[in-house]
């Protein structure tokens, strides 16, 4: 009977033991998490902070005795593995409420461990209320805070979804927010012309931004930046970056991509056949270039997880590579990307052109539109997409979904006037956005 241990059991690990489990009903499948719940939205966590989620707990998919009593399934939370014995091919594993440690065997190893919110060494850091968010605790954390303390100011450090995503929930709470970036402009995935009217944005909705800008030093409430602005806020939220959790990997001989994720190949397999990674801490590759990528977000997560349940039942399915679809919520405006923006073609020296198409969401004698600003990259040669934006108030997901299906196809950026997308006012026009940039794109 085969035996499959999993480290990680949030949305990548607990994914592939319900995977695992659909397709083989009689192997022996346990879960190990440091952390003290599993199976949760992780997404939704600053939703749940501005209370546009109202009940938290609502972002927990699932618990240790629902996997027991529904798919045979042992997990152990506050288990922290802390070695792989490849050799021996066993893990040691220590519980966390007892101190007790234990061996575990494997015929099978899956890492899940996710990535880790960079907090940089700040003088004065100890003097100060400082938050991250990753996980369900942390938002926790961050709720009972505000519910505590009533704060009235924050500091953001970071500009990238987390730290848009929470500069709106805490301004939606009353709470007065600075907004720190050290780059020079705010969401450097995407193009600048794109990133420049999200800061409007912000602007609008009185969400005080610096870029160009981080914090040096930490006195209190007090905060010296790097331009010599001082601010005076409550508490401080760190959204900089995520490192990968990547400690197990190293100390068990596996390798580690130039993306500081544990690389793998086509079926998640490192350079053990019998340990796969997933999620966040995997490496895997671009979907345009071939180079390596490191992409945590969700949807990676969960495809990782169904190849390799799928290539340890025997039936593999190789992976294809990643764009990097995503997309983000600011106030009244949505932004969305995937593939390559100008800075990385411009980086790899890779040949291409720009459209940029301006229209409604929908028909625009229907009361209820939205404007939208829709870009492409393209090789001018081969006409082969290299990535797409979008930034608007209405329908920005469904045109980078349907660009982003478009690459993955192989599709030309002249393939998008003939896809015959769905069309009534409410929803579209005669000729969809995405149509028109392919028009626009048969006049260069």
């Amino acid at each position: 009977m085969e035996k499959i241990l999993i480290i990680g059991a949030v949305g990548g690990g607990a994914t592939a033991a319900g995977q695992l489990r659909f397709y083989n009903k009689d192997a022996v499948i346990k879960l190990f998490d440091r952390d003290s719940v599993m199976s949760y939205a992780a997404c939704g966590t600053p939703y749940a902070i501005g209370e546009v989620i109202e009940d938290e707990e609502t972002l927990l998919m699932a618990d240790p005795e629902q996997f027991k009593e529904k798919r045979n399934i042992e997990v152990y939370l506050r288990h922290e593995v802390m070695g792989i014995d490849r050799e021996k091919k066993n893990i040691q594993v220590k519980n966390l409420m007892t101190g007790e440690e234990f061996l575990e065997s494997y015929d099978k190893l899956i890492l899940s461990p996710g990535g880790t919110a960079v907090v940089p060494a700040i003088k004065g850091s100890e003097t100060a209320d400082i938050f991250s968010l990753r996980s369900y605790n942390d938002m926790l954390a961050i709720k009972q805070y505000i519910e505590s303390r009533n704060p009235q100011s924050c500091t953001i450090s970071g500009g990238g979804f987390i730290g848009l995503e929470m500069a709106e929930n805490l301004k939606e709470l009353g709470i007065d927010v600075h907004l720190v970036h050290k780059s020079d402009y705010i969401m450097s995935i995407l193009d600048e012309d794109i990133s420049r009217e999200i800061e409007k944005e912000l602007l609008l909705n009185e969400v005080h931004l610096q870029t160009n800008a981080y914090i040096t030093e930490i006195d209190g409430r007090s905060q010296t930046l790097s331009n010599g602005d001082v601010l005076e806020t409550d508490f401080i939220i760190m959204s900089v970056g995520l490192a990968p959790n990547v400690s197990l990997a190293k100390n068990a001989d596996l390798k580690i991509g130039v993306t500081g994720g544990i690389v793998t190949n086509d079926y998640m397999q490192t350079n053990d056949p019998d340990i796969y990674t997933i999620g966040d801490a995997s490496e895997n590759f671009d979907l345009v270039t071939g180079e390596p990528k490191r992409v945590p977000l969700a949807w990676p997560a969960h495809r990782q997880a169904y190849i390799v349940a799928k290539h340890i039942n025997g039936e593999p399915i190789a992976k294809k590579g990643l764009l990097g679809t995503s997309i983000v919520k600011i106030f009244t405006l949505t932004a969305a990307m995937t593939g390559l923006n100008e800075n990385k073609l411009r980086e790899l020296e890779i040949p291409s052109v720009s459209l940029i198409h301006n229209g409604n969401s929908n028909a625009g004698y229907y009361p209820d539109h939205g404007k939208l600003k829709l870009k492409i990259h393209y090789d001018p040669n081969t006409r082969e997409i290299f990535g797409a934006q979008c930034l608007g108030t209405k329908g920005v997901d469904k045109r980078i979904d349907v660009i982003a299906t478009a690459m993955y196809a192989g599709l030309t950026v002249d393939d998008l006037q003939a896809l015959e997308l769905c069309y009534a006012p409410p929803y579209s026009s005669p000729k969809d956005p995405v149509n028109m940039a392919g028009y626009k794109a048969d006049k260069n």
